[in-house]
């Protein structure tokens, strides 16, 4: 490793914009955040103005190399991180965006989503993506936008457009347009890269009627992806790690090895397990997806994707008025010592895995008289872990285990929520590590940046860079668990009625 290396991470997430500076032992050395707007045009329908992250991600990274102390100068590289499966397409000769970005939550192609399922188009999918026909993949998107452009098809067959994940947009744009790519991570969650490969699937793209004209070209997470236009900071500074923010924070959490598994918790919570260096087969209800890819080495990842968790305490405080902020929730939770059979399934945008029912709708059950605003909130954060346990369940019964040796790694804001991280614990019946550095999403893409970049030479070095901030061990007696998740699982049947 070479001495006073920084690296400065940008970490485009679905609520706000941050970059962060890192020092040669993974350390943060200094932070700027800015918010993004959410647009709604339509229930169920998420937008995001992809020249406000543009300009998001360059405000915040010239602000965090200021007050670190440093020069652009003294920057070696650059890591992007990124909400996955968020759609951009812009014209490749003025860069300009052809209409806003269609957000991984949005669910305007479910009616399309459906229809291929029905027509059986499934396993196909599943064997070549290991991804579950759904929305919140990108190659729905694309079409949507691509009939409904004038003269959409054809400009994107004659080469007048680009499609990308959010790596690919701010790529192009910090590169002043010379360079059109994307890492081997981002382009799994597109539902048109066959994940034994890492190609663009012939018979995916002609399914959708994605021109693979309009595609970027597909680089491991590690490596070189081009230099920034020197206007943005005085200097060319080299992009050298990119990889989707789940992604990110597994090789941030240092899961490097098969059956480590990270929980990110932020607007949804996200499960990644380390499944080994071939793809594992696509069990029900969970996703099979690329890990990372650095060099010729792959590790691919089990995951679940639960939709919404942090969210459903913004829905609370913002909606409702039951917060004064959502760092109130804990102890609220905690001054009551049960939650009174009061449930709270948030399935605002439908459920995730394992379920994936995007026509379940969010209820709370089990409200009585004597239901206080505490019991609904302590119902929001048990809801969280109760999902997470979901799907740890279903990773369990694929590996065959009824456990891991591995305590979980978990990171995300609501990581400072000490009673949801005890629950969980307590949930699991596993115990639950904190990291020190709680943006693991930033650090990853640091270390994988690091990596391309040549600062580490092996993923030996960057684990051991890896540090824990707490450790929450599962205290609940086995009867109380099992109890309590009896009533969830109920509280699940009742949120979907068309499928049970």
């Amino acid at each position: 490793m070479s001495g006073g290396a920084n690296i400065l991470a940008i970490d485009q997430g679905t609520t706000s914009t941050r970059a962060m500076v890192f020092d040669e032992e993974g350390r943060p050395l200094s932070s700027a955040q800015t918010a993004l707007d959410q647009i709604y045009p339509q229930p169920g329908w998420v937008e995001h103005d992809p020249d406000q992250i543009a300009r998001a991600a360059l405000s915040v990274s010239r602000q965090s190399i200021e007050r670190a102390g440093l020069r652009p100068s003294d920057i070696d590289c650059i890591g992007i991180t990124n909400q996955r499966e968020t759609t951009v397409i812009w014209e490749r000769a003025t860069g300009r965006p052809v209409a806003n970005a269609i957000v991984w939550q949005c669910r305007r192609t479910a009616e399309t989503c459906s229809q291929l399922a029905y027509a059986g188009y499934e396993r196909g999918i599943r064997q070549a993506t290991g991804l579950v026909i759904d929305p919140f993949f990108s190659a729905t998107k694309i079409r949507w936008l691509l009939d409904r452009l004038p003269d959409g098809q054809r400009r994107a067959e004659d080469g007048e457009l680009c499609f990308g994940t959010i790596d690919s947009w701010l790529l192009h744009r910090f590169t002043a347009g010379a360079v059109h790519a994307t890492d081997a991570t981002n382009a799994s969650r597109t539902m048109l890269l066959n994940i034994h490969d890492l190609q663009w699937d012939p018979e995916l793209l002609s399914l959708f009627g994605v021109p693979e004209t309009m595609l970027p070209e597909v680089r491991p997470s590690a490596g070189e992806f081009g230099t920034t236009d020197p206007g943005l900071f005085g200097e060319q500074l080299p992009v050298t790690g990119i990889a989707g923010d789940q992604h990110a924070a597994l090789y941030g959490q240092a899961c490097h090895e098969a059956g480590m598994t990270k929980t990110t918790y932020g607007t949804g919570a996200f499960v990644l397990s380390n499944a080994g260096q071939r793809p594992p087969a696509s069990p029900e209800g969970l996703l099979s997806t690329l890990g990372w890819q650095v060099g010729a080495h792959r590790a691919y990842a089990l995951e679940g994707s639960i939709f919404i968790s942090g969210a459903a305490l913004q829905w609370l405080k913002d909606e409702l008025g039951s917060l004064g902020s959502v760092e109130q929730s804990g102890g609220i939770a905690d001054s009551i010592e049960d939650n009174d059979g009061v449930y709270f399934v948030p399935a605002f945008t439908g459920l995730g895995s394992p379920h994936w029912a995007p026509q379940a709708r969010g209820l709370i059950m089990g409200l009585t008289r004597g239901t206080t605003r505490a019991h609904v909130v302590r119902a929001a954060l048990e809801a969280t872990a109760y999902q997470v346990r979901d799907v740890s369940d279903a990773m369990n019964s694929v590996a065959r285990r009824r456990g891991s040796a591995h305590a979980m790694r978990v990171d995300g804001g609501q990581t400072s929520n000490s009673f949801l991280m005890q629950f969980q614990a307590d949930i699991l019946d596993r115990p639950v590590e904190v990291a020190e550095v709680n943006e693991t999403t930033a650090q990853g893409a640091a270390f994988l940046a690091g990596r391309g970049m040549g600062i580490w030479q092996s993923d030996h070095q960057v684990a051991e860079l890896w540090r824990s901030f707490a450790r929450f061990e599962p205290a609940m007696p086995q009867s109380r668990r099992d109890t309590l998740y009896t009533g969830w699982r109920e509280a699940l049947r009742r949120a979907m009625p068309a499928v049970t």
